[in-house]
């Protein structure tokens, strides 16, 4: 039945369509959807609930430094900021990789990049991994998966564990959309995702559901007339996307409220990687692990209000995520994830007592790209950050002419390598970097990442996103 209904044209261009397009083209005010005032010591006691809905907002190619949230000036993203104010803000949060795939593997099992090795374009997800969705359907959820982005389709191994894995069809809505993206075109917008989504919302709003949405119109800088308020330059327009996808946040979570599912979904928001304005002479992503494309947000909006919300200070990763969700919902832990539950630092950034120590959970966490992850052909050098607190050590494994190191705290863009002024000494950076480019070899379950032949269709679509493949 859900097969069907998913698939059937209804879904997509039914009433909920139309009333979803009057939403985000009009200038509703900004408010916090109704929810009970608790305290935090509540999100311990989330496991013990049979009525939890988990929602998990993947906003791909998002930095963290462009959300009012985060500190950022221009009021990009409102709504957001608003439901995030009296929920859990992770201020440090670092990728593992800048591009999606890789990042995605990686936040999906919570294993380092150079374990789970989904490194290059061709790289398969095997199924013999553990993934977040696997576990949701075992413990009786609905399990479907709406997404845009080809790095993410069924062939490379993400559709594990989801009854329903699939790319929305495009509506004649996206007619009304600017794209002033140096990417190419990419079939439809998030307005289609989100029409699917708040159909599914309506009409299984009595199970129990995880419902995953991968939006894509920031990598694709995508906007409509309404968002467009910043300008015409490169990043004006990044920002304006910024604006547009946090209006169709809105109708999401006025949907959930008007369901009356806002008081019974945790909602996660993360992004796989940020993007880059020339910090560092390039623009875009998936070249280099500087801070723009490395610190992305982790947002929880747990089913009633934090009077003051949270904010989690010490450094975390994206492999944290899931073991931080499982833990919270009471499913069981990933099989041999690197990532771990930040529960108990929740806790203690909330003023209180955790039920379990904090010991071990600030530590350095760890960034990888494979160099020539586009050519299978060419060599591959990997480059790995070490980031510990406000340093930062890059490096390419066996070129250590090419180290870098950056205090952030007294230059948070990344602009002055330390290394060669005599000012810092990375050795132990260094060495922590060395021990993570030779803790490889096999995944915790036991089987290598695949590959997959890609026909031109594919390639294709996947150079529409702006990648560079030469198979």
């Amino acid at each position: 039945m859900l097969r069907r209904m998913l698939d059937s044209a209804w879904f997509y261009f039914g009433l909920a369509g139309v009333l979803l397009l009057a939403a985000v083209a009009s200038q509703f005010e900004v408010r916090i959807p109704t929810r009970d005032v608790a305290p935090i010591k509540e999100l311990e006691k989330l496991r013990d609930r049979d009525d939890l809905n988990v929602v998990f907002l993947l906003i791909d190619t998002l930095r963290a430094d462009r959300l009012g949230i985060y500190g950022y000036e221009r009021p990009t993203s409102p709504v957001l900021d608003e439901i995030a104010s009296r929920g859990i803000v992770f201020e440090k949060v670092v990728a593992q990789s800048s591009w999606t795939k890789t990042s995605m593997a990686s936040l999906w099992t919570a294993t380092h990049p150079v374990r789970n090795g989904v490194l290059r374009y061709n790289h398969v997800l095997p199924e013999e991994a553990v993934v977040p969705a696997e576990l949701f359907r075992e413990a009786g959820f609905r399990t479907v998966g709406l997404w845009r982005n080809g790095w993410v389709e069924p062939n490379f191994g993400f559709s594990q564990g989801f009854e329903v894995y699939l790319r929305p069809t495009p509506g004649a809505e996206r007619a009304r959309i600017h794209r002033q993206s140096v990417s190419g075109p990419l079939t439809g917008t998030d307005e289609d995702m989100l029409t699917s989504a708040v159909d599914f919302v309506q009409q299984f709003r009595n199970e129990r559901f995880f419902l995953y949405l991968h939006f894509m119109d920031i990598h694709q800088y995508v906007y409509d007339d309404v968002s467009a308020i910043f300008g015409t330059s490169y990043e004006d327009a990044y920002d304006q996307s910024i604006n547009w996808t946090d209006r169709l946040l809105g109708v999401l979570f006025r949907t959930l409220d008007d369901t009356d599912l806002l008081k019974k979904t945790l909602i996660v928001v993360c992004s796989d990687h940020g993007e880059a304005f020339r910090e560092h002479g390039s623009e875009g992503h998936a070249r280099n692990l500087y801070g723009e494309v490395a610190y992305v947000p982790f947002i929880l909006i747990p089913p009633f209000l934090l009077e003051d919300g949270v904010r989690v200070t010490p450094t975390v990763s994206n492999a944290d995520v899931w073991p931080t969700v499982l833990d919270i919902v009471g499913l069981p832990p990933l099989p041999g994830a690197d990532g771990l539950s930040m529960l108990p630092l929740i806790m203690e950034s909330a003023g209180e007592k955790p039920s379990r120590p904090t010991d071990g959970l600030v530590r350095p966490v760890y960034s990888q790209l494979a160099k020539g992850w586009g050519r299978p052909k060419a060599v591959s050098t990997q480059m790995i950050a070490v980031t510990d607190g406000p340093r930062r050590f890059i490096t390419r494994v066996g070129e250590p002419e090419s180290d870098e190191l950056y205090d952030r705290t007294n230059d948070p863009t990344e602009q002055h390598n330390l290394i060669g002024n005599g000012s810092a000494d990375p050795a132990d950076l260094r060495a922590l970097a060395l021990r993570y480019s030779e803790s490889g070899g096999k995944p915790p379950w036991g089987t290598a990442a695949g590959e997959v032949e890609l026909d031109e269709l594919r390639l294709n679509h996947l150079r529409a996103l702006g990648y560079v493949i030469k198979p």
